[in-house]
């Protein structure tokens, strides 16, 4: 009898809000439970506002209204044969526990389960539910206070955190997220030295800034680009560089 699979513990985490981490689970979930056939599960602890919970209830809002949108999701789920993936509420100080209860309830083998934390670094056990991470990822965005509080936050982990030994944290990966295609500027080649001299490692694909992540389901829409029933659509994830850094997430985390 084969050893059964470990579940991998992932988080896009940041000290800065509003640099995509919900967008980036959403995608990422989204992908890898629609596209690629993994099981996977979300836990919500982004507390109050519990962002893609909520987008949920407007993705199935949206579905129900948009008739293109139902038969995708019907067409979706009856090739797939298995339910959307479950988003579940929680503290970040309680995710962990709450993580493992379910797995040891859920009827299928989970391969993936994403944490959307908040981001701030005071929040009560915050940096607890981090170290129980096995892969974190950080949008950074070539704006300085972006930057500075993103390296400050990552240095702790990898610094603190990780050569205590104090942590699960396998990989902790920066990545470019809002890059303007027609902008070469120096900040880029100034912050990557900095990113290499405190001995973090950033990803080599970079997400081009694109309005698509201010975009969800809409009831009039035809396609989808960030939703939590459907996976984005393959030209408007190859527009902004997402199919190749979905390549490069499978291979850090070895999926």
């Amino acid at each position: 009898m084969e050893p059964k699979k470990r579940t991998l513990f992932i988080a896009f985490s940041s000290q800065k809000g509003g640099v995509g981490k919900s967008t980036f689970t959403t995608i990422l979930a989204s992908s890898l439970h629609y596209v690629f056939g993994y099981n996977v599960a979300v836990f919500d602890c982004d507390y109050p506002q519990h962002s893609i919970s909520q987008m949920r209830q407007r993705d199935l809002k949206a579905v129900m209204q948009n008739e293109i949108l139902k038969k995708i999701a019907y067409k979706q789920f009856t090739t797939i044969n298995k339910k959307a993936y479950p988003i579940i509420q929680c503290r970040s100080d309680e995710a962990l526990k709450e993580a493992e209860r379910f797995l040891e309830t859920s009827p299928v083998h989970l391969d993936v389960l994403f944490f959307d934390l908040p981001g701030t670094v005071n929040t009560s056990g915050l940096l607890n539910t981090l170290a129980g991470m096995h892969h974190i990822f950080s949008p950074i965005t070539a704006d300085r206070v972006v930057i500075e509080s993103t390296l400050a936050f990552t240095d702790v982990l990898t610094n603190v955190l990780i050569k205590n030994g104090h942590t699960s944290i396998e990989t902790i990966r920066l990545f470019w997220n809002q890059v303007d295609a027609r902008e070469k500027s120096p900040l880029y080649e100034f912050y990557e030295k900095i990113i290499a001299g405190l001995g973090l490692t950033l990803m080599e694909t970079s997400i081009t800034d694109s309005k698509r992540f201010r975009k969800e389901s809409e009831t009039i829409a035809k396609t989808v680009f960030r939703s939590t029933l459907l996976p984005g659509d393959k030209r408007l994830i190859k527009e902004c560089r997402l199919d190749l850094f979905i390549e490069e997430f499978l291979k850090t985390v070895k999926l």
